[in-house]
């Protein structure tokens, strides 16, 4: 591991402890050599209005997604865009953003996607740092450039497709978007995007928001066992409305408690729901999950 990693007493009941960071670590590792830190919001205008400082900015638009394949950027851009940002292949990446951290959560799942080791979320996010009234700054750090390797993205271990997903009806699927949305009293005509409302047959609801406290930081593990303790321990598949909220479960069930095989389908309702003749359900009757691991 390039930099130590934070020994906050609360983190040490995680599954995989470091892929955390307190706010306290973060202000005192600032310039320490091999610690890169990246904004990523969904309001991607934020970054303008004050940042960490020395954070550089991923828009997650512009940056990540590749508008002609309408996927993710492949190895070659990725690559460019680490050595445009000054990363290199053995730094850690600490990643935040505003709104829970759903955006850094889904940046952090890409970066996962390319093989790079070490990437850890800011507890709290964007909003944290910014209530407790830490340093900010409007300057855009002109990094130099990296010797980052060449890359090829891996689709295959913590990625789904929607050929997988109808192909796994009725093994372990959760949707993480809100009970409304499950229950299909949002989307369809009320989402232009989406055609049809409802969620994935015998997918159970886990709303993302239940993993994080008041404040936005995450819950215990004691908590966040209350609240995943019926999934059984590997080959699970999470999904939302666009891949962002999904990521974020995904960074919980991985990393905070050690659930194997997880794999985020990033296509999520906007897909599935836009798909003629795959099945949906609708209401708010909870789906059945095959308990076999």
């Amino acid at each position: 591991m390039p930099v130590a990693p934070d020994p906050h007493p609360a983190y040490g009941s995680y599954a995989v402890p470091h892929r955390l960071v307190t706010t306290e670590w973060l202000s005192a590792n600032i310039g320490v050599p091999g610690v890169k830190v990246i904004e990523s919001n969904d309001d991607i205008l934020l970054y303008d209005i004050g940042h960490v400082p020395g954070a550089v900015k991923i828009d997650w638009r512009g940056d990540l997604s590749d508008p002609v394949t309408r996927d993710y950027i492949d190895g070659h851009r990725f690559t460019e865009l680490m050595r445009a940002k000054g990363i290199r292949r053995e730094d850690t990446v600490v990643i935040y953003g505003d709104r829970g951290n759903a955006q850094a959560a889904h940046t952090a799942w890409i970066f996962t996607l390319f093989g790079h080791e070490d990437v850890r979320l800011l507890d709290g996010g964007r909003d944290a740092w910014i209530s407790e009234e830490r340093d900010t700054t409007f300057e855009t750090p002109v990094p130099e450039r990296s010797d980052y390797p060449a890359v090829e993205r891996d689709d295959t271990t913590a990625r789904a497709f929607r050929e997988e997903v109808l192909a796994r009806l009725g093994r372990p699927l959760v949707d993480v978007r809100s009970p409304q949305e499950y229950a299909g009293e949002s989307g369809g005509d009320k989402e232009p995007e989406t055609q049809r409302a409802g969620h994935v047959p015998t997918a159970v609801n886990i709303p993302w928001t239940l993993a994080c406290s008041p404040d936005g930081r995450f819950r215990s593990r004691a908590e966040l066992d209350d609240v995943y303790g019926a999934l059984p321990a590997e080959d699970l598949v999470v999904y939302s409305r666009v891949g962002e909220r999904s990521s974020h479960t995904w960074f919980v069930l991985t990393f905070l408690l050690g659930r194997r095989s997880v794999r985020n389908y990033d296509g999520s309702w906007i897909e599935w729901g836009n798909s003629v003749r795959l099945p949906i359900a609708a209401g708010d009757e909870p789906g059945t999950v095959d308990q076999r691991n």
